[in-house]
């Protein structure tokens, strides 16, 4: 399959680099120059909970490159869904899949203000943990699970082949026949350690081992799952904290996205996750305090050290 990922920071990277291992034509889209060029030059490293290799593929800065592609693969971070969904055209035949796979809610309907739903799938990665070790070098810390599911509900055969492709590279994937459950699951679980993680500084093990920390963790999880019960979403489980107390063990050493780009000095994905939960509670009638204050709270962080609000 010819695959194209755009957005090669830490999970594209992973996702690239092990794609193209399993033999398929992978293309890495990215505007980050050094990490396309280390790419170029030695190839892609991947090391982790997948092993240790470095992989051979296609990269580059220009999304007219690559050509018509089999599968779009949109890795960018929430806040870079739309401008990547308005740049793909040239990577679009009428049968190519658009598969977006982000943090927090809300991509679907960036991508739609673009492109039409037709063809998007979308998707989910649990328990992975990755970051960018230096320019053409990413690392996982696991590889849970990645959730795949149609834009509009059900189980397809498109759908199976997709997922087909990603087993094949070594993901554990499952298709999922309800979108909003796909979305949610992991939604409350990067309510719980993104904000919590990027507030105190540390580890998901961190969180877990400070009773005053997991307070807030597990209380904005609770808020994230009550206000989803509400707006109609069938969560797989009825113990939300529980929960997220079982994800957060299999990745212990991960710090979230959200911490690295703080700690980097990037603008956060605090609006879409944390912050995304008191505007669904207002919508259906719940409330969410501790995550008001936890996106609160990172929003100062990032403000002390010179970061402007996202528009």
């Amino acid at each position: 399959m010819k695959i194209a990922v755009v957005g090669a920071g830490a999970m594209g990277s992973v996702y690239a680099g092990l794609l193209a291992s399993a033999g398929n034509e992978v293309w890495a889209i990215d505007t980050w120059r050094e990490h396309i060029d280390a790419i170029r030059e030695g190839g892609l490293r991947v090391e982790g909970a997948s092993g240790d290799r470095t992989v051979r593929l296609h990269a580059t800065t220009d999304a007219s490159e690559p050509g018509p592609c089999d599968l779009v693969i949109i890795a960018t971070k929430a806040d870079g869904v739309a401008s990547a969904a308005a740049a793909i055209g040239p990577l679009l035949r009428d049968d190519t899949l658009i598969l977006t796979i982000q943090n927090g809610l809300g991509a679907a309907e960036r991508i739609c203000r673009h492109l039409p739903p037709d063809n998007v799938l979308l998707g989910v990665a649990g328990g992975f943990g990755a970051s960018i070790r230096g320019p053409g070098h990413a690392h996982h810390n696991g590889m849970e699970l990645i959730r795949l599911g149609e834009l509009g509900g059900g189980i397809t055969g498109r759908l199976e082949r997709v997922g087909k492709v990603w087993r094949d590279a070594g993901f554990n994937v499952r298709c999922f026949d309800d979108i909003d459950q796909l979305v949610w699951e992991k939604f409350v679980c990067n309510v719980t350690y993104s904000g919590s993680c990027t507030i105190f500084e540390c580890t998901v093990a961190g969180i877990q081992s400070n009773e005053h920390a997991w307070q807030v963790a597990s209380r904005c999880a609770a808020e994230a799952y009550a206000a989803g019960v509400a707006k109609g979403v069938r969560f797989s489980f009825d113990d939300p904290v529980a929960h997220v107390r079982e994800f957060g063990q299999t990745i212990p050493h991960s710090r979230p996205s959200m911490l690295q780009d703080y700690l980097a000095g990037r603008p956060s994905e605090i609006d879409a996750i944390n912050g995304m939960v008191p505007v669904v509670a207002r919508e259906v009638g719940t409330a969410a305090p501790w995550n008001e204050a936890v996106t609160t709270i990172v929003k100062a962080k990032e403000r002390a050290i010179g970061l402007e609000p996202q528009p």
